[in-house]
């Protein structure tokens, strides 16, 4: 069977090998204390404060990181309104160029039209010139075989004048207007 617990050697109060063990644990404290414990203590705190400054250059570098993403929304959201601007600046530019020259093709077919009817009331005037004249002519050759001489100059103008106010050239000067 099994020795009781009391029996064991380590339960064992011995006091001659407690005031040795306790020597012998001050003076290795003492000694870890003025050699040891200062170059540990050291290298825990510089080690504590190279992880706060490494939070803190990470932290730095978010906060810096986060303006830097602010900023370039920033100069985003700008480039974005100032290219709607342009677009709309180059949109009433072409509208007012396409404007322009609808004005000056309307301007110019104005100014054509009116060419065109100046052109026509001028053929018209000389079409009735001319056909007053050979009515003249006209006139004079039928008096002439009517009457079965040759009239004289003032007699041919009356005869012509007499002539042309019997003709309605009213019609062919309504066309002009």
């Amino acid at each position: 069977m099994s020795a009781p617990l009391a029996s064991s050697g380590l339960i064992e109060v011995v006091p001659g090998l407690m005031i040795w063990t306790l020597i012998a644990f001050g003076i290795t404290f003492f000694v870890l204390k003025k050699v040891a414990f200062k170059p540990i203590q050291k290298t825990i705190d510089d080690r504590r404060d190279r992880i706060r400054e490494a939070v803190e250059e990470a932290d730095n570098a978010r906060n810096e990181a986060r303006d830097l993403l602010e900023q370039n929304r920033a100069i985003l959201a700008e480039a974005r309104s100032e290219s709607g601007k342009i677009l709309a600046d180059a949109r009433k530019v072409a509208d007012a160029q396409i404007q322009r020259a609808k004005d000056e093709a309307e301007t110019e077919r104005q100014r054509r039209l009116e060419d065109t009817r100046k052109q026509i009331d001028a053929e018209t005037a000389r079409a009735i010139d001319q056909i007053r004249g050979e009515v003249a002519d006209l006139t004079l050759e039928a008096t002439q075989r009517v009457v079965g001489k040759v009239l004289d100059s003032s007699d041919q103008r009356r005869l012509i004048d007499e002539a042309i106010e019997g003709l309605d050239f009213s019609v062919l000067e309504r066309g002009k207007g």
